[in-house]
């Protein structure tokens, strides 16, 4: 039997939609994390896609996520939202705001959104991509519990605090989008890997010690570390700042698990949405010509190059999906 069971988008969609009604989801909230994991599935690491939705699934059935929020957004300044989603997920607030985060970011030029009191935002290059669809640069930051230590031996004191960069390329190509953690690697990344019994890579991780580990089990219960020593720490502060600091959410050490317990991460969300340049410009057309100058000389460019990864993947091609994830979903969606 293979380890990995193949859906198309249609079989992959509903059997995500009974799964979200039958954990506990509105019909809001559902629409939008399935359009989210779809997107991560296709698009985004894998790991994002299916396998973390498993997370979202459990924590509408254990309290830690709304699943019938009423979120809710101001206007401070004309190109501000400052959003509460209601202890619901974050995507949900995102899409009510985004048509006028998009209007105002045409008016302005620029335009913030920032979010707080939702449950982790799931892959942070979805929200990038989206507005790269409507031809926007964007970026974006946030936070959650905090898993990673800013040196060796010491306390851990942030999230793997992500951050996402999208500019869009032009009619018919994809976008930019880079989609990266502080940490030195993704923390699903750790949890995947403790499930398959494989070894991480040293630097990743130290244990419950505060010793290096290749140990992913052993890291669960230790501390993720951040990239590039001291000054992946101070990438960790900045996305902190953005996220938590803007938003007025928890900073990551006062975020509650978001994998265990009732309580709500309610941690925060910001996206910095910019044109890119003046109508005419042909500022995009000319990003698309580096982003091939730089193909062409062998650099990867994320969320354009595709040689040697597993995505974007053509929907035509199903879905991957691990068959103790499919199973757990089936599970939960009564099927």
């Amino acid at each position: 039997m293979s380890d990995e069971v193949v859906l198309d988008l249609a079989e992959a969609e509903a059997l995500a939609m009974r799964a979200c009604l039958a954990a506990g989801a509105g019909e809001a909230t559902a629409r939008s994390l399935v359009d989210a994991t779809l997107s991560a599935a296709i698009y985004g690491p894998a790991v994002l896609g299916f396998p973390h939705m498993v997370d979202y699934l459990d924590s509408f059935r254990e309290g830690r996520i709304n699943g019938d929020p009423t979120p809710t957004r101001a206007r401070p300044y004309p190109a501000f939202f400052a959003a509460d989603a209601d202890r619901g997920i974050a995507q949900l607030g995102f899409d009510l705001a985004f048509d006028d985060l998009v209007a105002a970011a045409r008016n302005f030029g620029l335009a913030v959104f920032t979010q707080t009191n939702s449950y982790t935002t799931g892959e942070l290059g979805y929200y990038v991509r989206r507005l790269a669809g409507e031809g926007i640069v964007g970026i974006a930051a946030t936070n959650a519990n905090a898993m990673v230590v800013a040196k060796a031996g010491g306390p851990a004191v942030y999230s793997t605090n992500p951050m996402a960069f999208g500019f869009p390329l032009g009619e018919g190509a994809l976008p930019l989008i880079i989609d990266q953690a502080s940490s030195a690697t993704a923390y699903v990344n750790i949890v995947a890997a403790a499930a398959e019994g494989r070894a991480i890579l040293q630097g990743w991780a130290v244990d419950e010690t505060g010793k290096d580990t290749q140990d992913a089990a052993r890291a669960l219960g230790g501390a993720l570390l951040p990239f590039g020593g001291r000054k992946g720490a101070n990438v960790a502060l900045m996305v902190e700042m953005l996220s938590a600091g803007l938003s007025g959410g928890p900073w990551s050490l006062d975020t509650p698990s978001f994998r265990e317990g009732s309580a709500s991460p309610a941690v925060g969300l910001t996206i910095i949405a910019m044109m890119p340049g003046r109508t005419g410009d042909g500022l995009v057309e000319r990003a698309r010509r580096q982003a091939d100058r730089l193909q062409s000389l062998g650099v990867f460019v994320p969320g354009v190059s595709v040689s040697g990864i597993d995505y974007p993947r053509p929907a035509t091609e199903g879905l991957k999906v691990p068959r103790a994830v499919f199973e757990a979903v089936v599970k939960i969606a009564g099927a």
